[in-house]
């Protein structure tokens, strides 16, 4: 099942499960695009192995990993939805984080406090 979710999340970019299946989806997923990050063979086999689909392997090493090269962790989100009408389960949604988004964040709080330093003189 987690093979299948995953293979849907680096596919699609999101999904929407339930919480405790994202939780455990989150830790699967990150952990092969760590090993992804590496990008040599034996990797790729590893990958093949736990996804079992060649055509989404390719695309995590070839499209996914090389975009958060540089980042140490932290490559899902999970956005909470609220509960589920039938059996009241509680859903969300698990998208992939885009590698520009931390950085642009750090930047514009950074820019944010300079001018208040100045300010403060």
């Amino acid at each position: 099942m987690l093979a299948n979710m995953a293979g849907s999340l680096f596919a699609c970019g999101k999904i929407e499960t339930t919480l405790v299946k994202a939780k455990e989806l989150r830790r699967f997923a990150e952990r092969l695009i760590t090993i992804a990050k590496k990008g040599d063979l034996h990797r790729r086999r590893i990958a093949v192995a736990r996804l079992g689909d060649k055509r989404i392997v390719k695309k995590l090493f070839e499209e996914i990993a090389p975009v958060y090269a540089d980042r140490n962790g932290g490559y899902t989100r999970i956005l909470k939805l609220g509960q589920r009408r039938g059996d009241a389960a509680e859903t969300c949604i698990v998208m992939l984080v885009e590698a520009g988004e931390a950085s642009a964040a750090e930047k514009k709080d950074e820019g944010a406090e300079a001018p208040k330093a100045e300010e403060a003189k």
